[in-house]
């Protein structure tokens, strides 16, 4: 089924450590990776920390009916709770809630407003909604937890994940500082990219602080959407994107894109609306959950998202929606050679853009520009290639470094013919960093002829 789910068109697998223990994680990895050796294509993992899930705790009934206007009070008394009182094993919550305070329960079909803290009890006001059972979830849209956001669960997650060498990605969940980031690089220490779930409205207050020291964004629409009206999300979901790739990371829209198909063969017009948005508004990635992780059409639902995908970036609005939104470039010479090749590239329709790209930097800045030539990012670094498929456009080669300009410009040329961008006659671009080899030193252009071999340039 991975196998059906890459042929489909997927780039990347998610791993949701809520659901899956060490050993499934493992039994995963290893099935994605014997995946990528059968099929030659570089594969990316996600792993997705489960982060501080907030609950209530027990009923003696199960569940209690409320009344809108009525007093209802969260706890630290661990009794089984009843019409009046709840036990709620969060003294963080006790110790940030302020009067005034929302604390919406089970995804905020029940709206409480806080009446009386004292560091022990809240005493709320019922201000809509009738129902509240066993152990449903607590989202606090107004108040800032003095905790970070990585528990027990998510360090001993983190270290099982950091253990297998092998992920290339790290989600982090209910982001809503900037130093809720710090610990996990600390950890980390650079062996996987760290992507931040936008999903509190405390976040967004400090987005531009937050997208700095992260590798990459997630637009977690589902938490997004209980912790801030509605209505509010669509705009968000843009400014979020915007603000990803005007720092040039790679950003990601998930949630319920196509919630339908994890029961039906075909999607309602209305989520193929907004799958097209998150792609005209330049979205790197787009994200499948339950439609591919336990729906009845996963193969369906990767290739219609696939192929929604293909044809908006074919659409004749989409490269003026596109260019609208670019950012001017850095004053850095990856990101000026990046401009160039773009511009090179388009003018003279050349067949593909191949970049030599060690770190990935280069990769992640000609992406940012979204030309309208695939691009072929070409790394001796296998770990590089796989961080690389969550971005937009790239299509990633593994190739050992080449040993000077002649194999340079022969190799590239090689491998835009053998992967089928190019055939012999076509004109490519290529940029690298001299010398050749050296991180972070992308300083060259050069466009070359695919030879009439299909495997050299000239």
């Amino acid at each position: 089924m991975i196998q059906k789910l890459h042929e489909a068109g997927a780039d990347l697998f998610r791993i949701n450590m809520s659901h899956a223990s060490h050993d499934m994680m493992r039994t995963l990895i290893k099935r994605i990776r014997n995946v990528e050796a059968r099929c030659g294509r570089p594969i990316g993992i996600l792993a997705d920390l489960q982060g501080p899930k907030l609950r209530v705790g027990k009923f003696e009934a199960g569940k209690v009916d409320l009344v809108a206007g009525q007093t209802f009070t969260l706890d630290s008394n661990e009794a089984l709770g009843d019409a009046k009182r709840v036990f709620l094993p969060h003294p963080e919550i006790f110790e940030s809630v302020k009067v005034g305070h929302r604390l919406l329960i089970d995804d905020g079909k029940l709206h409480l407003r806080a009446e009386k803290c004292d560091g022990k009890t809240i005493v709320c006001t019922v201000v809509s909604g009738t129902k509240i059972s066993d152990r449903k979830g607590v989202s606090l849209p107004d108040t800032l937890l003095g905790v970070g956001a990585l528990t027990e669960k998510d360090r001993a997650d983190l270290d099982a994940v950091l253990e297998t060498e092998d992920v290339d990605w790290v989600a982090l969940s209910f982001i809503q500082r900037p130093e809720d980031l710090s610990e996990v690089r600390k950890i980390s220490r650079g062996r996987v990219g760290l992507m931040s779930k936008i999903e509190k409205p405390q976040a967004i207050e400090r987005i531009d602080e937050i997208i700095e020291l992260s590798d990459a964004l997630m637009v977690a629409r589902g938490d997004l959407g209980v912790e801030m009206p509605l209505e509010a999300v669509p705009g968000l979901q843009k400014q979020l994107i915007r603000a990803a790739r005007r720092a040039g990371k790679p950003v990601v829209v998930a949630t319920q894109m196509l919630e339908s198909m994890i029961t039906a063969p075909v999607p309602t017009r209305a989520e193929v609306s907004d799958v097209a948005t998150a792609v005209f508004e330049g979205a790197d990635a787009i994200m499948l959950s339950a439609e591919s992780a336990s729906g009845d059409y996963p193969v369906e639902s990767v290739a219609t998202m696939a192929s929604i995908a293909s044809k908006i970036e074919t659409d004749p609005h989409y490269p003026g929606i596109i260019y609208a939104q670019r950012t001017p470039p850095e004053a850095t010479g990856a990101d000026a050679i990046s401009l160039a090749a773009h511009q090179i590239a388009e003018t003279l329709k050349l067949s593909a853009i191949v970049c030599y790209t060690s770190s990935g930097t280069t990769g992640l800045r000609t992406a940012r520009e979204r030309p309208q030539v695939p691009i072929l990012a070409l790394s001796p670094v296998i770990q590089t290639a796989r961080r690389l498929a969550v971005v937009w456009g790239l299509h990633c080669v593994v190739t050992s470094d080449a040993t000077d300009l002649d194999d340079m410009v022969n190799r590239a040329c090689r491998i835009v013919a053998t992967e089928g961008f190019g055939k012999p006659g076509d004109r490519v671009i290529i940029s690298a960093g001299v010398p050749l080899g050296t991180p972070g030193a992308t300083n060259m252009l050069r466009i070359a002829y695919i030879g009439s071999d299909g495997l050299s340039g000239v």
